[in-house]
């Protein structure tokens, strides 16, 4: 039967990044440089998920899906497809660049991928915040010259949040994540991103980092003016996005409540954002993350108040 797998994660360097992830997730981080992103599950070909434990430590998730796709993915997933989900830790610990992400029916034209993505705010700093979308009634055309004006941030609607919130931004959606925050990551498959304005900063190599206009402008064009208020929710289960490309459910459990999942309904992640989870022989603590496969049945108990969140509605099954 296949396994619970975790993964070893990934750290990126990142000029608007911190050590938030040692401190808030008890991570052993790269010493002396600011890391922004933990890549948690990624099939990628310049990044690649290996499993941490079990029968299949040391394989790649790339070389599992290839040699066991109906087992990891179901019936009909081709072996070469990619997992078409990448799940990443974000220390904001500086605001990040207004980007873009080009919406689908346009992104291949630009030599892009799409990338709709949900962020769970897991720890915020008091003025925690996220710019989401142009405000109504502001054009492309207004938007460039602004950005040469360096005007940009009275055109952006931006979204106050607080740890335990959630918010769904669709590819096309202008946005920015403004500082102090850490933040559960659960996009589509991509790392295409189409930068606009990076508030006068310079990169890690001290050099002006490149902006995409001519891109991002083509994407405004087919974007919403703006985006509806992050989730917010007392429900201990509540549906926190359904979208074309995943639904995620925020799961909280008492001390020895369980999760049960039956095999062959269709492959799964847990994503760890309090608490603890016991299955047999794998633990699971907070901010950690586990694909459980499509063959896979899987009891999980709680062994102290836990939240998590689930993904799943992303292989087609």
């Amino acid at each position: 039967m296949p396994q619970l797998l975790k993964f070893n994660p990934i750290y990126r360097e990142r000029v608007w990044g911190g050590h938030a992830l040692r401190e808030r997730l008890g991570r052993e981080l790269p010493a002396g440089r600011p890391i922004g992103e933990s890549w948690e599950i990624v099939d990628r070909p310049e990044a690649q998920s290996v499993v941490q434990q079990g029968a299949w430590a040391g394989q790649t998730l790339r070389a599992l899906i290839t040699m066991h796709a109906t087992e990891m993915m179901g019936p009909h997933w081709p072996a070469q497809k990619q997992f078409p989900v990448l799940v990443k830790w974000l220390d904001c610990r500086e605001r990040l660049s207004l980007q873009v992400h080009p919406p689908v029916h346009i992104a291949a034209g630009l030599g892009g991928e799409p990338k709709t993505e949900n962020w769970y705010f897991v720890h915020t700093e008091p003025q925690a915040g996220v710019f989401a979308g142009l405000k109504h009634g502001v054009t492309p055309e207004q938007f460039a010259r602004a950005v040469i004006a360096k005007t940009v941030e009275p055109l952006l609607h931006r979204v106050d949040v607080r740890a335990g919130d959630s918010l769904l931004v669709p590819s096309g959606v202008m946005h920015a994540i403004d500082a102090g925050s850490v933040i559960l990551e659960i996009q589509e498959n991509s790392d295409m991103t189409f930068r606009t304005y990076d508030w006068g900063r310079m990169g890690l190599d001290g050099q002006p980092r490149a902006l995409h206009m001519r891109e991002a402008l083509a994407c405004l064009a087919a974007a919403p003016a703006e985006l509806a208020c992050a989730v917010r929710s007392e429900l201990r289960n509540f549906l926190l996005a359904d979208c074309r490309e995943f639904r995620i459910r925020r799961v909280e459990l008492a001390t020895g409540e369980k999760l049960a999942f039956s095999a062959g309904e269709q492959p799964r992640i847990l994503s760890m954002v309090a608490g603890e989870l016991q299955t047999r022989d794998v633990s699971l603590a907070c901010g950690e993350n586990a694909l459980l496969p499509f063959a896979g049945q899987f009891e999980l108990v709680a062994r102290r108040e836990t939240t998590v969140l689930v993904t799943e509605n992303f292989a087609g099954n």
